[in-house]
C-alpha cells in the first residue's frame, strides 16, 4: 500500500480534529498550521471530508469544522477510503475477476489476506484511539514487532 500526501494530511486533520472539545470549531488556517498542511490543500481534503459526512463545516466568522461523529466511531479506514477509495485493490479489479491461473492461482489469496490485514489494522483504529496514543493491543503488537525487526537489521524496512 502507497498512502498519498492527500490522505495522510487527512488522516492528520482528523485525529487533530479529535483533539477538540465537542462543539468546538477549528478553522481551516488553524488545521493547517497545526499539522503543517499547505493550507489550500487543506481546503479540497475537507471538501472530501464534508462529502463523505466525516467532518461539518460551519459558515460565518465563527465557522470551521468539526467531526460529525464521535472520534471513537470514525476509523482510520473510513478517512483513507474517502480519499483514495479502496484499501487494496489490484489494477481497480475485484478479486474474483483478477485473470489469474496456473502457478499464479494462488496470489488472489494473497491479496485477500493483504487485504484483510490492512482492514483488521485500520478499521479497527479508531481517531480517538490514535488522539489518545492507545491504539488497540493487536496493532500495538504489529507496530512493537516492526520496531524490533527494525532495530535487529539496523536500519528502516520499507
Amino acid at each position: 500500500m502507497r498512502m498519498s500526501a492527500k490522505a495522510e494530511y487527512a488522516v492528520r486533520a482528523m485525529v487533530q480534529l479529535a483533539t477538540v472539545d465537542d462543539g468546538a470549531v477549528v478553522k481551516t488556517e488553524e488545521l493547517a498550521k497545526a499539522q503543517g498542511i499547505p493550507p489550500q490543500f487543506l481546503v479540497d481534503i475537507l471538501t472530501a471530508l464534508r462529502t463523505d459526512r466525516l467532518v461539518r463545516s460551519h459558515r460565518g466568522r465563527e465557522g470551521g469544522y468539526e467531526l460529525a461523529r464521535p472520534a471513537a466511531n470514525i476509523s482510520i479506514a473510513d478517512v483513507l477510503r474517502c480519499i483514495d477509495g479502496p484499501l487494496a485493490s489490484v489494477r481497480d479489479m475485484g478479486l474474483g475477476d483478477l485473470p489469474y491461473s496456473g502457478p499464479t492461482a494462488a496470489l488472489t489469496d494473497v491479496w485477500r489476506a493483504l487485504r484483510a490485514s490492512m482492514r483488521s489494522v485500520l478499521e479497527e483504529t479508531s481517531l480517538a484511539d490514535v488522539a489518545a496514543g492507545e491504539l488497540p493491543g493487536h496493532v500495538s503488537k504489529l507496530a512493537d514487532d516492526y520496531r524490533r525487526q527494525e532495530s535487529t537489521r539496523g536500519h528502516s524496512l520499507g
